[in-house]
């Protein structure tokens, strides 16, 4: 039976059936204290409804878990509450938040106050099931503990909970256990409030039967959220580690590329972390969220995920004549065959009857040893254009074709010392690669595109194809493989392409080039940005808030790291 003292006023009810005049005019004709006690109900059954909507809604793990003891404690007016989590293991119950009150205590949870006790072990170290602990009890049979005082009950080892109250001068009291049930119907959890109190004089009373049972309800109404939250997270870090462990397969097919990925993706989020921090310039109002930090993320680690199609031999071309192998063998053996020639020549002259004079054998000789002496600096000439590590001006291309029109005889076949194809790609002005290979590189963002596009994101993640499709763009729409503009580009794929390129500036592991000091990458950085190639507002973040020199600190070799001097003025 609920008193109600003389005077206090009646909650008003919010019940369905209030609708329905015949059982309102038996209300209203009921004694005050049973119309308090079905106001009260029916208030705590549409809080019970509201709270199932509050935390379906919410899916971080902490507040979760907070949100539910917090209203378990409100429901029954209870003063302290304690809530354990199964261990994935089966055998202990974890504290995850617990709460006095009147002893303003606060852990676990979004307190900040760390839980540092040991775990409540489900069984004893004989293997045998541990029933003394009430909350162990409840975790391995999954009843419901209803205890109107625990100095007084049978069963339980109360005896730290003594201590507890020999500490602090407290008194618990009523406790009311229950177990948190999946939808697989698995314990994961235990809920345990303590000492229930009367409103209107605070004094600790047993927990009622409509306490338990809507407690019940709550339990229930908790397990699924939990479950439905660690659902979400456990589908989220699996998402994110087969995307991280793809982006190390692609890193692992070229030696010279390992990292190159998760370079970028740790670079990108510095970059995005100091965006979010900054009060100035034309990003002081941009802010990124949670979710999208996450969808950026995720994007930085798919960017390359093209280059899965990409041949190895076009990744790791080191040099010129380079394919499948180094074709500079071949060429060699070519000029090995001229050198052949030449020697067989000047042996048939010197054994001619026609040549008898002995005075003619040293300008033979020395005819010969011009001869090699010229084919040696030729190929040398070939073997230095062929590593790419400088500009191939036009006369020296000229010279290359020149070297290649040389006519050797191979299996009684006269043909030309280098191939189209060599000439071609010895000709190459700058770096290793060909047009058309570079065509091949430039085409693994297509790919990456498409790649992405055929995946099925949820909404939060739905913009992760154009921020990882777009790191190659150029604000001044010369890049690709879609030449959008600046007004065209996300904030986040600027991000991505600044980061990608210091990254290759400065990267050590390229096979065509060592990697730059940050004072040679910040310098063309600069006219890349006064060029509009990249943003020049991110470039001056990227400058002002040293993001740079924390990057070069972990992944540079200190030989590249330099004084930095960089004109702001010069990348407007």
């Amino acid at each position: 039976m609920i008193n109600v003292p003389a005077g206090d006023k009646t909650p008003k009810a919010s019940c369905e059936f209030e609708d329905d005049p015949t059982l309102k005019a038996e209300i209203n004709g009921a004694t005050p204290t049973i119309q308090h006690y079905i106001a009260d109900l029916c208030n705590k059954i549409d809080n019970l409804s509201k709270i199932g909507a509050a935390l379906s809604a919410e899916h971080n793990l902490p507040i979760l878990l907070q949100m539910i003891l917090d209203e378990a404690r409100r429901f029954t007016n209870a003063d302290g509450g304690t809530l354990y989590m199964m261990n994935d293991d089966g055998k202990s119950l974890n504290f995850e938040i617990v709460q006095t009150g009147s002893l303003n205590i606060k852990m676990g949870g979004t307190s900040g106050n760390p839980i540092n006790w040991y775990p409540v072990k489900l069984y004893l170290p004989d293997g045998q099931p541990n029933h003394a602990m009430v909350s162990a009890h409840v975790g391995l049979t999954g009843e419901i503990v209803n205890i109107p005082d625990v100095y007084d009950v049978a069963g339980f080892d109360f005896t730290g909970t003594r201590a507890f109250d020999k500490k602090t001068g407290y008194r618990s009291k009523s406790m009311l256990v229950v177990p948190m049930r999946n939808h697989e119907d698995e314990i994961i959890g235990v809920l345990q409030i303590l000492n229930a109190q009367d409103p209107v004089t605070g004094e600790v009373t047993p927990f009622s039967a409509t306490d338990q049972r809507l407690i019940i309800s709550l339990a229930s109404q908790a397990a699924v959220a939990i479950t439905n939250t660690r659902l979400i997270h456990d589908l989220e870090n699996l998402f994110e580690s087969f995307i991280q462990v793809i982006a190390s397969a692609i890193d692992e097919k070229s030696p010279y590329t390992g990292g190159h990925i998760e370079r970028v993706a740790e670079l990108t989020m510095q970059i995005a972390q100091k965006v979010n921090e900054i009060n100035y310039g034309k990003y002081a109002d941009f802010f990124m969220d949670e979710d999208n930090l996450k969808e950026l993320r995720i994007a930085a680690w798919m960017h390359d995920i093209g280059k899965i199609t990409t041949p190895e031999y076009v990744v790791d071309k080191s040099t010129k004549l380079e394919t499948i192998y180094d074709r500079l063998n071949t060429v060699q053996a070519r000029f090995e065959i001229l050198k052949r020639d030449i020697k067989i020549k000047l042996l048939e002259k010197y054994s001619s009857p026609h040549n008898g004079a002995i005075e003619q054998t040293d300008s033979f000789l020395a005819d010969y040893a011009q001869s090699i002496k010229s084919l040696r600096d030729e190929f040398n000439f070939i073997q230095t254009a062929n590593i790419g590590g400088e500009f191939m001006a036009p006369d020296k291309q000229e010279h290359i074709r020149q070297i290649g029109n040389t006519e050797i005889e191979i299996d009684g076949q006269k043909q030309r010392l280098l191939t189209t194809e060599e000439v071609e790609n010895l000709c190459i002005p700058r770096g290793t690669l060909s047009d058309a290979e570079r065509q091949v590189i430039n085409n693994h963002v297509v790919v990456t595109i498409k790649m992405l596009e055929k995946l099925p994101y949820p909404k939060k993640l739905r913009r992760v194809p154009e921020f990882a499709g777009g790191h190659h763009e150029k604000l001044d729409g010369t890049g690709y493989p879609n030449h959008l503009t600046d007004e065209q580009l996300s904030v986040q794929a600027k991000i991505m392409a600044l980061a990608d390129i210091f990254e290759a500036l400065t990267a050590r592991d390229r096979p065509y080039k060592k990697g730059k000091t940050l004072s040679e990458a910040m310098k063309i950085m600069n006219f890349m940005a006064r060029d509009r190639h990249i943003d020049p507002e991110l470039f001056q973040i990227f400058i002002k808030e040293k993001i740079y020199l924390e990057y070069a600190e972990k992944h540079m070799d200190p030989s590249q790291i330099d004084e930095v001097t960089i004109d702001f003025s010069a990348s407007k």
